[in-house]
């Protein structure tokens, strides 16, 4: 029983993902409801055949907190897929601060990027004007939910409905 499935509040908010083989526990317990299945498998036993979950919804409403990303290391390398935002690079990574600490920038998702070694050392404590460098992407907080999507690497096409969200800078 490999695989994911995203399981739904009952307002259809995407809360969480997990085995399907707790998310055919939860269904067939009636805690939760079967939204969409795996048409090509199923799960059987030597008696009966069920169908494969692939998103669930819970029957019950649950209230979940503010879900914001935590910024961290791994996080932001997340969100900049690993790659220097300079140059492209994937070799010795580390964080640059657009708005220099030394001239009160912040640590914050909309100052801080990926670079590699070689472009932070370049840019140093000075503006990307001052040095002539441009940024691949611009920086912005991620929501949850895109971090939910992008956690999973290549997502099922039964899970894009209920996934779609945009940037929040």
């Amino acid at each position: 029983m490999n695989g994911k499935v995203l399981i739904l509040n009952q307002d259809y908010t995407p809360m969480a993902i997990c085995s399907v083989h707790r998310a055919f526990l939860l269904v067939f317990l009636d805690k939760a409801e079967l939204v969409e299945s795996d048409q090509e498998f199923k799960l059987r036993t030597v008696n009966q055949s069920f169908e494969r979950p692939t998103v669930i919804k819970i029957n019950r409403y649950i209230n979940v907190p503010f879900r914001g990303v935590v910024l961290s290391r791994q996080n932001l390398f997340r969100r900049d897929n690993n790659q220097c935002q300079y140059c492209g690079s994937e070799q010795d990574l580390t964080l640059d601060h657009l708005i220099p600490r030394s001239k009160g920038g912040r640590s914050m998702w909309n100052n801080l990027v990926t670079a590699c070694k070689k472009c932070n050392a370049k840019k140093g404590d000075k503006s990307l004007d001052q040095v002539g460098m441009s940024l691949k992407k611009a920086p912005y907080r991620p929501t949850y939910v895109m971090f939910l999507r992008n956690s999973m690497g290549e997502m099922r096409k039964e899970w894009q409905a209920y996934l779609k969200t945009n940037k929040v800078a």
